[in-house]
């Protein structure tokens, strides 16, 4: 699948619940685009409702940190108005842990992941609550020193 495509399907969604059910059936939260594999996260909202990703327990930006700045986002907006957000693409080859959680959240409900070894499954909330706790520190390649001053370069 294009990447493109993944993010224009994310249009049809017109609830938050749709959403996250269309990023399930995607394959999501680890998903192969373009011959390569990667973490969706997606965080926005429905009609001033906030949703977010999270990992480990932690909201996606701040899990990530300065590694957002190494990932692809892309802006969608969904069927109503003032609906929509951004997703997310974090190279899954970035990551340096084996086991982590990963929870599509809105304030009411979410859908609920374990990462282990490449391969994600469906937990409960339950579940979810109770292997926070034995989660090693989620760890992800930031930008290099080197990267970062060649950026300071080009921005001045």
């Amino acid at each position: 699948m294009k990447v493109e495509g993944f993010v224009a399907s994310l249009r049809n969604a017109g609830t938050i619940g749709e959403l996250f059910k269309i990023l399930q059936e995607k394959g999501a939260p680890l998903m192969e685009l373009e011959g390569q594999r990667f973490l969706i996260v997606v965080e926005g909202d429905f009609e001033g409702r906030k949703f977010w990703t999270e990992i480990n327990g932690e909201k996606a930006n701040r899990a990530l940190g300065d590694a957002m700045l190494n990932s692809s986002s892309f802006p969608f907006k969904c069927k109503r108005p003032y609906t929509g957000g951004n997703v997310i693409f974090v190279n899954f080859d970035d990551i340096e842990v084996d086991r982590f959680l990963v929870a599509y959240r809105d304030p009411d409900h979410g859908i609920f992941y374990l990462v282990e070894n490449g391969e994600a499954r469906e937990i409960t909330e339950k579940e979810y609550g109770e292997l926070l706790s034995e989660m090693p520190e989620f760890k992800i390649k930031s930008i290099s020193e080197e990267q970062m001053d060649m950026m300071g370069a080009f921005f001045g």
